[in-house]
């Protein structure tokens, strides 16, 4: 058992790229993508919460966690067919899809170039790509700031994060959770995430999303702040916009119960 409690990761052979994931429970399929500076392990609460009702599957990004690591030019393009090939070798017949942060914004890229696979998705703190949703300055620091920790032990810069994860104090246990997922974090992962992220700018596919969305964003983020999620619901067709009230860019995790109810509801209204 990992130190969150999590059995090891399983793996899969995905265009002969490793791609280790967890899964959990039984019912439709519910693929978990995680943002930057995480893996399958970020969403241990939700393979224990939703596993009565779906059949949950978490992966690790190409660079993260078990996963082997992608070329150095990976882009988000890549990552979302890396997404569709594991959804097909798993031998998954249309999963919902939700993602956090970069995992959302991988979703949409997913949903766009691959329209027949997802059911539904779900966006949690999520971005149209970096340079979709935010200032080009703001771009350039976080990506700049990125790099620059990549050659870094984590040791050194992975505290600094945590407090922008949340919007309000959260208990010694789950700072522990989070921190420990980033200290695994290796340069030849993340970096490749990073720029790929930073160079997103997803707008224009999103007019073209048809599947049921539910946009899933907490009311104190300050990384994808709610003209983030308000610019993203304007522009994806019968989106559905829920706030969770107090709550920071680490929604899943600060507030697992509020999160995997509008998580549930929502997947329940989707017609099967």
């Amino acid at each position: 058992m990992s130190r969150l409690g999590l059995a090891a990761a399983e793996t899969i052979d995905v265009g002969g790229q490793r791609i280790a994931y967890r899964s959990a429970g039984s019912g439709l399929p519910l693929v978990l993508l995680h943002g930057l500076w995480a893996d399958s392990r970020w969403w241990r609460r939700q393979l224990e919460s939703l596993a009565d009702e779906f059949s949950v599957i978490a992966w690790d990004a190409p660079g993260c966690g078990a996963s082997s690591d992608p070329p150095a030019d990976f882009a988000l393009a890549d990552y979302a067919d890396a997404v569709a090939g594991f959804v097909r070798a798993l031998g998954i017949d249309r999963p919902h899809i939700l993602g956090l942060s970069f995992g959302g914004g991988l979703a949409i890229e997913v949903a766009v170039r691959h329209p027949d696979l997802p059911r539904s998705l779900v966006l949690a703190s999520a971005y149209a790509g970096w340079a979709g949703s935010l200032a080009p300055d703001v771009v350039e620091a976080r990506l700049r700031a990125a790099l620059a920790e990549a050659d870094r032990p984590p040791e050194e810069w992975v505290a600094g994060y945590v407090p922008g994860f949340f919007g309000g104090p959260v208990s010694p246990d789950v700072v522990a959770d989070l921190i420990g997922i980033m200290l695994d974090v290796r340069a030849s992962g993340i970096k490749p995430m990073v720029k790929a992220f930073a160079a997103a700018d997803l707008r224009d596919g999103l007019a073209h999303l048809t599947v049921p969305t539910l946009l899933l964003y907490g009311g104190r983020d300050e990384r994808s702040p709610l003209r983030v999620a308000q610019d993203l619901h304007a522009r994806i067709p019968h989106a559905e916009l829920v706030v969770l009230p107090g709550v920071g860019h680490a929604t899943n995790i600060e507030a697992p119960a509020g999160f995997s109810d509008a998580v549930r509801r929502f997947l329940r209204s989707v017609e099967t």
